[in-house]
């Protein structure tokens, strides 16, 4: 018999299951709260809200860990190719070199996108953001494509190789187009990282050779953002999917989650921060003072985590790597070095340390995406591209639990009471 908890209403007496994770988390099960008690749970924004039993991620913000499917993020990031991350995502285990090479060779079979396709793209302004196009692209395969039949595994993964594909292809080609530059078509013989840079940044599609630097760095960010548990956009994946809308339309949705400023567009504003600081003279201390300053309301961007109260995980690996980078291109950049002394500052100031606000993925991520000369609009793109197996791997763990219900939360009401209409000339 499982452990139970009593939860004591005024009158009556309610007993919840308690759920134990693998990991020894604990949650009480309230699917028959309402039914038996006629109560509710209130907890806005969800931080205490567990919506669904998953295996693929997990989080502990207290100790900094994080871990795809066991495997600490540290060694994927050092050891591991972002397709076979992706792979691990999916389908639960790290591929077999005979599995990496069928997995990638279909992804790479569905990176051409349709031709007429590309007339959407030209139809866009040159002004429009990246990620406008990006979420328009995906929505329209819907209509190039059937819905998804759930029933059929085998089409569930088709449709998730075809996404692998045809977004890295998107999110190339939108930036090709915000810099009003030819489109260019992918290598098979590159892989899936290499590609995309390719395609990205070639003035021509002969005699293309990668920057091991840059496909290394990028290599590292996609798989250090694939999955991060419940956030926003993936939790949006998940309510938008749990109404069986087709993989497309339901990937749309998580992009334009992912687009907040208070999610995906964090790196943005990190460089935004930097540029105010550089424009304002460098004086860096001033900004830091501001953000110490209990009277104002100035905030410093990149530093601290909503779930992480110690070092982002992801932050250490990416902190590494940002110096090399910058060393390897030989980036001589005021912005980073004004980021370089917030880092300091972050590290060794006791109003940080003791606040547990250390610089964050999106901190160290903006700094290596700009030194790569990915523009800043470009930033959250890049976010959605790493992070889309992860939504994939939400989406197809959720489709097919039978279990699965759609989503739908409940509410405490606070307006009026029940009130009679009158006549419009009465009012």
């Amino acid at each position: 018999m499982s452990e139970q908890a009593k939860i004591q209403l005024p009158e009556l007496e309610h007993e919840s299951a308690i759920i134990t994770g693998s990991e020894d988390e604990k949650a009480f099960d309230i699917t028959k709260l309402r039914p038996n008690t006629g109560h509710i749970t209130l907890d806005p924004g969800y931080g205490n809200t567990g919506a669904c039993i998953s295996d693929i991620t997990f989080i502990d913000g207290e100790k900094g860990i994080l871990r795809y499917r066991g495997y600490p993020i540290e060694q994927l990031a050092e050891q591991c190719k972002f397709t076979e991350i992706c792979y691990l995502l999916l389908y639960g285990d790290l591929p077999t070199e005979e599995q990496q090479q069928q997995f990638s060779s279909r992804i790479k079979q569905e990176q051409n996108i349709h031709e007429d396709m590309k007339r959407f793209f030209d139809g866009f302004p040159i002004t429009a953001h990246p990620m406008a196009i990006l979420s328009a692209m995906i929505t329209s395969l819907s209509a190039y494509h059937e819905s998804t039949d759930i029933s059929d595994i085998e089409k569930i993964d088709a449709d998730i190789i075809r996404l692998l594909g045809r977004v890295k292809s998107f999110a190339a080609f939108s930036y090709r187009k915000s810099h009003g530059l030819p489109y260019i078509y992918p290598q098979q013989d590159l892989s899936y990282v290499e590609n995309f840079l390719h395609m990205t940044f070639s003035d021509t599609q002969e005699n293309y050779k990668t920057d091991p630097v840059l496909a290394e760095a990028l290599n590292l960010l996609l798989i250090l953002h694939a999955d991060h548990e419940q956030n926003c956009s993936t939790s949006t994946v998940r309510m938008v999917g749990s109404s069986h809308a087709n993989l497309y339309t339901t990937i749309s949705a998580g992009i334009g989650a992912l687009w907040g400023p208070l999610h995906g567009g964090a790196n943005q504003r990190v460089i935004e921060m930097l540029e105010e600081i550089r424009d304002d003279g460098s004086d860096y201390k001033k900004y830091v003072n501001m953000a110490k300053d209990k009277n104002s309301d100035y905030k410093l961007f990149g530093f601290g985590h909503r779930v992480y109260k110690n070092y982002d995980p992801r932050a250490k690996v990416l902190s590494q790597v940002a110096d090399r980078v910058l060393k390897a291109l030989n980036v001589d950049d005021p912005l980073m070095e004004i980021a370089k002394n917030l880092e300091e500052v972050a590290l060794n100031d006791e109003y940080f340390i003791a606040r547990k606000l250390y610089p964050n993925v999106d901190f160290y991520s903006g700094i290596i995406y700009k030194a790569m000369g990915i523009p800043t609009n470009m930033f959250t793109v890049m976010f959605a591209l790493g992070r889309l197996p992860g939504w994939l791997a939400h989406w197809r763990e959720m489709i097919l639990d039978p279990k699965s219900r759609i989503n739908r939360p409940r509410q405490v009401y606070t307006g009026p009471t029940f009130r009679d209409v009158t006549q419009i000339k009465d009012r």
